[in-house]
């Protein structure tokens, strides 16, 4: 056995989800009411300890990461471009395409417009006919370029909607049945072997009663009340608990 594998940024948010699922566990609110933890400070301690509960359930995740691996190596194979990445983008002929059928309807268009209104301009101061003529002429076929175009564009992005799988969501391999049975052992194996031992390792030791001058030493969970300035070291005098400090006598 090698090391065990660093948890990804991508699965922290599944990390999370599992510490919260056991943490509202029955089993642990009853412990969190018996021992009088708060469960956030309970959270925040599963947080601290990502690295030493996922130790246990390595097997599990070195699989699932192996599964998921090749499922997006299967998707790259298939032609199907990801979300990011360098090399990885759509191929350059389509971002041409794209960009052409956005900016010819708006280029034919404003043409259009200028070579109309400078022949109809012309017309009506009754200057240079010929030219004006021309200008008109000129300025309805840009129109008619215009819309065509535009309609093209249309037609070309409602296709390529209705390609698009219902909800935004990809039905490529990476969604198999294999690979979602392989994160649900994976977070299982994490929940009960990981996460709840150590919760309820740090619930016991929270919960050790404090008897004797050295009790409470290596709890987790001990009250600050100890570090206060009032606490000059455990009392003599039979009781087991601090002696506040007494005031000496005032100096001139």
């Amino acid at each position: 056995m090698g090391r065990p594998s660093r948890l990804g940024d991508e699965d922290r948010s599944d990390y999370v989800s599992a510490l919260d699922e056991v943490i509202g566990s029955p089993e642990i609110r009853q412990l969190l009411e018996r021992s009088g933890v708060p469960g956030d400070r309970l959270r925040v301690r599963g947080l601290a300890a990502v690295a030493y509960t996922t130790a246990a359930s390595d097997a599990e995740y070195r699989r699932y990461a192996a599964l998921r691996r090749q499922a997006r190596g299967a998707r790259r194979d298939a032609g199907m471009s990801p979300l990011s990445g360098p090399g990885d983008q759509e191929r350059p002929g389509a971002g041409v395409l794209a960009v052409l059928g956005v900016l010819t309807p708006v280029l034919a268009a404003v043409a259009a417009a200028t070579f109309l209104l400078l022949g109809y301009g012309l017309r009506l101061a009754e200057a240079l006919p010929d030219l004006a003529g021309t200008l008109v002429g000129v300025g309805w076929l840009s129109l008619v370029v215009a819309g065509a175009t535009g309609l093209v564009s249309v037609v070309a992005l409602y296709r390529k909607a209705a390609k698009q799988p219902a909800g935004g969501t990809a039905s490529g391999p990476d969604r198999s049945p294999a690979l979602e049975d392989s994160r649900e052992a994976w977070l299982a194996a994490l929940r009960d072997r990981g996460i709840r031992p150590f919760l309820l390792q740090e619930l016991a030791e929270a919960a050790v009663p404090a008897r004797g001058p050295g009790a409470g030493h290596g709890s987790r969970f001990s009250s600050p009340a100890f570090a206060g300035p009032d606490y000059s070291g455990p009392g003599f005098d039979g009781s087991g608990g601090p002696v506040p400090r007494r005031p000496g006598p005032a100096r001139p």
